[in-house]
């Protein structure tokens, strides 16, 4: 019987390559947020997939043996989207490791970042990348955790940028950063390695980094690349640049997003190098970086399928944001304290009211919103209610509150999904959407602030 693996992050460049490659022996599952129109490929089931909901991520696991996490939130997926995109990977790397015990999936297989070797501070994008790992592995399904550097191959996001800006740009004052050494991988040869990886057990609970036969600079990888591109490029390197000029620079000239680009680029300021300690796990003869670039550069990226345009609702909010919880109050605590806590700060102005089914918030006798807490999808652990009234909200229908712990507790997420508004989006942004951040982030101080201890607050006690 061939293994069934499910993809999280299938439209994606490693995804799509991973499809291609790994069709004709393996069962493939792969997740989309968007449904397809016809599905032209019969060894790939299609499902649609909403991973920022723990029901939805479970149904999309069923009956998969093995899951490949390729997720990234670096792009926005509503019309609002408040938060960190490193909490936002937290809750759905959290959500696919429940979905995996769930369903008793035998391994998850996870494409993260090399840990950098030199003494800079680690950068948002590296450390949430790390924090993803631990949270995959978190429970009981085996994780085989690969990680490598700068991916070279075709449709691959580094390297359009680097094409992008010897296209772009005659001469290139290179910043500090392209001077950091790196070893990147053919993308051809990162799915061998994760093939290999496959239900081998020897790779369980193993962090293995990767990476090619060639240490290289940033800006080495730049001239390479221009020469074999057949580009005269004037390419130096000059200190004057900081990390802000650079990532305006490397923005302007791809045409690429900030949301993107901006923790790519704090990222590559670090020395990459994999320690290779898990090699001999795989014997593969890797690709040289002149072969890589030429088979970037001249064959087709896989050509995704034709989705449907989803109809949704256009005014959509997803706000997600952490809390320390050095105390480990349990979320089911923090979450009752949470009403009282806010009915303090308003002073009165905001009053709110919970009956054990329905929480409410009130100015004067008027109902800003209501949510109902689902029972049976709650616990100790997590606290989840729908949004079912009020005059803040237009959608009684659609739209939920979640708080969450995460790994053993250390944080608490709060998050609202798919929040719709009532006010007129201009003045939402303006008022609402700032007034829950300020809120958010003062509740974080109250619940990780030293001084706060169970015994000044009833409502905390275990």
């Amino acid at each position: 019987m061939k293994k069934k693996i499910v993809i999280a992050g299938a439209t994606g460049f490693i995804g799509r390559w991973i499809i291609k490659e790994f069709e004709k022996d393996f069962k493939i599952i792969a997740l989309s947020r968007k449904k397809i129109l016809h599905e032209e490929n019969k060894n790939v089931e299609w499902r649609k997939v909403d991973l920022y909901s723990i029901s939805s991520s479970e149904n999309a696991l069923k009956g998969a043996d093995i899951g490949i996490y390729l997720v990234h939130s670096m792009q926005p997926s509503t019309r609002l989207s408040q938060g960190k995109f490193e909490d936002t990977d937290l809750l759905l790397a959290d959500n696919f490791s429940l979905a995996a015990q769930k369903n008793n999936l035998k391994q998850i297989i996870y494409l993260g970042g090399i840990l950098p070797k030199d003494n800079n501070e680690i950068s948002k994008h590296l450390s949430s990348r790390y924090e993803v790992e631990k949270t995959l592995g978190s429970r009981n399904t085996p994780l085989t955790a690969i990680r490598a550097g700068i991916i070279i191959g075709p449709g691959g996001s580094s390297f359009k940028i680097i094409t992008s800006l010897i296209k772009n740009l005659p001469i290139m004052a290179c910043p500090k950063w392209t001077k950091s050494k790196n070893q990147p991988i053919d993308i051809f040869d990162v799915l061998k390695i994760i093939k290999k990886s496959l239900g081998n057990k020897l790779t369980f609970n193993k962090n293995i980094e990767i990476g090619g036969p060639e240490i290289m600079t940033y800006m080495d990888l730049l001239i390479k690349t221009s020469n074999l591109m057949q580009k005269n490029r004037l390419i130096f390197s000059i200190p004057i640049f900081t990390v802000g000029l650079s990532k305006l620079w490397v923005g302007l000239f791809t045409g690429s997003s900030m949301n993107f680009i901006s923790p790519l680029v704090e990222s590559l300021k670090h020395k990459m190098i994999p320690d290779n300690k898990y090699s001999e796990l795989f014997k593969i003869k890797f690709s040289s970086i002149e072969e890589s670039i030429k088979k970037a550069l001249s064959k087709d990226f896989p050509d995704p399928p034709i989705f449907k345009k989803p109809k949704k609702e256009k005014n959509t909010v997803r706000s997600i944001q952490r809390i320390y919880n050095p105390k480990k109050y349990d979320t089911k605590v923090v979450a009752k304290y949470y009403p009282i806590w806010l009915s303090k700060i308003f002073a009165g102005i905001i009053n709110s009211n919970f009956d054990g089914q329905f929480l409410r918030f009130y100015v004067l006798n008027t109902m800003l919103l209501e949510l109902k807490l689902i029972d049976d999808r709650s616990s100790k652990n997590r606290q989840l209610y729908y949004i079912t009234g009020g005059i803040l909200t237009k959608r009684k229908d659609l739209g939920w509150l979640e708080f969450r712990s995460i790994l053993d507790n250390e944080f608490i997420i709060t998050a609202i999904h798919e929040y719709v508004p009532k006010l007129p989006w201009f003045l939402y942004k303006l008022t609402q959407a700032k007034i829950h951040l300020y809120v958010m982030n003062k509740f974080e101080k109250e619940i990780s602030k030293k001084r706060l201890k169970n015994s000044q607050n009833p409502s905390l006690k275990k």
